[in-house]
């Protein structure tokens, strides 16, 4: 039953972090300008199972250590690639000598899209957790009786 609650809390923490990915996108969609000097790149979250897909086949075949299920993890955060928007703004500061601004694309609809369906996937994990710990809860109230 303590699986189901730490496989649940690896579940919040990967997407608790996508979910801040996400915002930085969104918050920096208009950047036209970072420490770099360049348009912001927006960067999407890598997650993905805590062991590869060789382990888990062997521990399913008992060759290989218990085969109680694992959770998730970050991998990292990579850059998306993808053309950058050019935008006519003659009047800018950043504006190049042809009037041009360079912008990052992001796609408003696409990030907010990515972020609901993120926080459902939180708040699945919210209520496995709250499940899982009450299950937990009950089972020591039960065994405590005898």
């Amino acid at each position: 039953m303590m699986d189901a609650m730490e496989i649940s809390r690896s579940g919040l923490d990967v997407e608790g972090r996508r979910m801040e990915v996400i915002a930085r996108n969104l918050a920096n969609m208009n950047t036209t300008r970072t420490g770099d000097g360049g348009a912001y790149i927006p960067v999407r979250l890598v997650s993905g199972p805590d062991e590869n897909f060789a382990q888990i086949l062997r521990r399913a075949d008992g060759q290989e250590g218990s085969a109680r299920p694992v959770g998730v993890r970050v991998y990292g955060v990579e850059q998306l690639s993808g053309a950058a928007r050019e935008v006519y703004e003659p009047g800018h500061p950043h504006a190049s000598p042809d009037g041009f601004v360079t912008y990052p694309q992001i796609s408003h609809a696409e990030e907010m899209t990515l972020l609901v369906q993120s926080a459902r996937v939180y708040e699945a994990n919210l209520v496995a957790f709250a499940s899982a710990q009450q299950m937990y809860s009950s089972a020591l109230q039960i065994g405590g009786r005898q």
